[in-house]
C-alpha cells in the first residue's frame, strides 16, 4: 500500500517559497524593478535550465546567486515559481495571451510538463485565439522548435491558406525550420512554380551581399545560394512543372541544382516515360477547402478597461454627435494595438508599437481607483519626430465607471499644442502626451511603478480638466486602440 499526501506537500513547499529567511537565490525581472527569492536546491532539481544557470553564477558576498531575466513579467514568474515549488498553476481569469506567454517561458525554463500541458490547453480550448493571432503564434513556436503539436496545428492552417505566411511582409524572416516543414507537405495549396519563387526570394534575402542583378552573379554567388537552400531544395516537386516554367523560372538558377537533377529535369520534359536517377516526389494535392471554422469558445472582450457603452460614447465624440451611439450601432471598430499587461508598461514600448498609427484612443485605469481616463489622437504618432502637432479634433476624457456617474470630454483648446511627439532621448520616460491635459510619464520606465503620470488642472490646452482624484497617478493598465470606421 502506498499512501500519498501531495496536497500538504505542495502547501508546505509554497510556504517555503514565501519564507524569506532561508533563501540563497534572487531572480530579478522587469528590468530589475521586481525580484523574487528562491532556493537553489529546489530550482535545480525541478529544472535543468536552472541547474545549468546556477552552476555558472558566482554568489555575492552574502552567498546569494542572482539571476536576471529582464524581459519576463513578474506575474509570469510568480506562476512559474508556484509551479516549481507546489505543482500548482492557477489559470482562472487570465487572458489567453498570458497562457501563451507562460508556455513560452515554461519552455525556456525547460519545464516540459507545464509547457506541454499549456500547449494542449491552447489547441483544445483556445483555437480561435490562435487563429486570430496566427502570425505571432507561428513565428514564436518555430523559433523555439519544441512545440510539435502547435506546429502541426499551424501548418494545417498554412497549407490551406499559404498567403498567411508567404504573402506576409516578414516572410523572409521565417526560420528555415519553419519553411522546410511547409515544403515537406504534400497538401501545400500553391503552384510549384510559386513555391520556387518564394524559396528563391527567401534564400536571396538571407544573403544581402548577393548582387541585385542576376546577370552579375558569379559561380561563388550561386554556390552561396545553393548552400543556404540545401535543406529546402530537396522538397521542390521538379517533375510536376511545365516546360515554360522550367525555362522562365528554373533555368536562370540551374547552377544551384545538382548536375544530375538538372539533366533529369530536361530529360523528363522531352521523354517523360524514360527512367531517371533523381527522386521523383509526388505532385501536391489540390484541395477544395472552406475557411476553417472558429472554435466555439467564449468571445474575449475587446478591452479589459472600457466597455461597449464606453466605445459607443467615445465614437459619438469622434463624430461630434450630441446623442450617444447605441452599442448596436457603433460606426467604428476599436482594434487593440497595445495593452500594458500584455506588452509592458515601459514608455519606449508605446513609441515602438504605436509609431505611424493614426486615429488612436488611449485609455488608462488609475491605480487604486475605478477611474478611467484617456485621449483621442486623430494624427499619426511619430516616435522619430520631435515637437507639437496641430489638430482641432483631439480630445481627452474621463469615463463614467463605478462611483463616477458621468463621463467628461474636454476638446483641444490650443490646437497648435494638441499632441506632443517626444524625441527619442525622452522616450524612456514619456509615453502618450495630450497637451498638458493628460500624459503618461515614468522616471522608472514603467507607468505602474511611479505616480507621476499627469492630469493637469490647467485648462490652457484643453477646454476643461478631466475628472480624477489626483493630478498625478500611476496606472494598473492602459490600452491603445486604432479606431477604424466600419464599411
Amino acid at each position: 500500500m502506498s499512501l500519498k499526501f501531495f496536497d500538504k506537500l505542495s502547501q508546505n513547499f509554497i510556504e517555503l517559497l514565501d519564507d524569506r529567511d532561508d533563501y540563497n537565490v534572487i531572480i530579478e525581472v522587469e528590468n530589475k524593478e521586481k525580484s523574487f527569492t528562491a532556493h537553489s536546491n529546489v530550482l535545480k532539481y525541478r529544472s535543468s535550465y536552472f541547474r545549468q544557470k546556477l552552476e555558472n553564477i558566482q554568489p555575492n558576498e552574502k552567498n546569494i546567486k542572482i539571476i536576471t531575466k529582464p524581459s519576463i513579467s513578474s506575474k509570469i514568474l510568480d506562476v512559474i515559481l508556484k509551479y516549481i515549488y507546489g505543482g500548482i498553476v492557477n489559470l482562472e481569469k487570465v487572458e489567453t495571451r498570458f497562457i501563451f506567454d507562460l508556455m513560452l517561458i515554461a519552455n525556456e525554463f525547460e519545464l516540459v510538463e507545464l509547457s506541454n500541458k499549456l500547449e494542449t490547453i491552447l489547441i483544445e480550448d483556445k483555437a480561435s485565439w490562435l487563429k486570430t493571432h496566427f502570425s505571432l503564434v507561428y513565428r514564436s513556436i518555430f523559433v523555439k522548435e519544441n512545440f510539435k503539436n502547435l506546429e502541426i496545428f499551424c501548418n494545417d492552417i498554412v497549407v490551406k491558406y499559404p498567403n498567411l505566411i508567404f504573402d506576409s511582409s516578414d516572410f523572409t524572416s521565417l526560420p528555415e525550420y519553419s519553411l522546410v516543414s511547409l515544403l515537406k507537405r504534400d497538401d501545400l495549396q500553391m503552384k510549384e512554380v510559386e513555391i520556387w519563387d518564394y524559396v528563391i526570394k527567401w534564400g536571396i534575402t538571407q544573403n544581402p551581399s548577393l548582387p541585385t542583378n542576376l546577370g552579375d552573379w558569379k559561380k561563388e554567388n550561386f554556390l552561396t545560394l545553393k548552400t543556404t537552400l540545401q535543406q529546402c531544395l530537396p522538397h521542390i516537386r521538379y517533375f510536376h512543372i511545365t516546360n515554360i516554367e522550367i525555362y522562365d523560372k528554373f533555368r536562370p538558377y540551374k547552377k544551384i541544382l545538382d548536375k544530375q537533377l538538372w539533366e533529369d529535369i530536361n530529360q523528363h520534359l522531352v521523354a517523360p516515360d524514360r527512367p531517371i536517377k533523381s527522386n521523383i516526389l509526388p505532385a501536391r494535392s489540390v484541395l477544395v477547402t472552406e475557411l476553417p471554422p472558429r472554435a466555439t469558445e467564449p468571445k474575449e472582450p475587446f478591452s479589459t478597461i472600457i466597455s461597449e457603452d464606453h466605445a459607443a460614447e467615445i465614437s459619438s465624440w469622434i463624430d461630434r454627435k450630441t446623442a450617444t451611439y447605441s452599442t448596436t450601432n457603433i460606426p467604428y471598430k476599436f482594434e487593440l494595438i497595445l495593452r500594458g499587461t500584455r506588452d509592458g508598461f515601459a514608455p519606449q514600448t508605446f513609441w515602438n508599437i504605436c509609431q505611424d498609427h493614426a486615429c488612436t484612443i488611449v485609455v488608462a485605469k488609475i491605480k487604486g481607483t475605478n477611474e478611467i481616463i484617456g485621449g483621442y489622437n486623430p494624427l499619426a504618432w511619430d516616435g522619430k519626430g520631435d515637437g507639437w502637432m496641430e489638430t482641432k479634433d483631439s480630445f481627452i476624457f474621463s469615463l463614467k465607471n463605478g462611483n463616477i456617474q458621468n463621463s467628461i470630454i474636454s476638446r483641444v483648446k490650443e490646437t497648435k499644442h494638441a499632441i506632443l511627439n517626444m524625441s527619442q532621448i525622452y522616450q524612456t520616460d514619456y509615453g502618450p502626451y495630450f497637451g498638458y491635459g493628460f500624459s503618461l510619464y515614468s522616471k522608472k520606465s514603467n507607468f505602474n511603478l511611479d505616480s507621476i503620470s499627469l492630469c493637469d488642472n490647467s485648462p490652457e490646452y484643453y477646454e476643461k480638466r478631466i475628472k480624477t482624484s489626483s493630478d498625478t497617478f500611476s496606472i494598473d493598465n492602459y490600452e491603445v486602440f486604432k479606431v477604424i470606421r466600419k464599411s
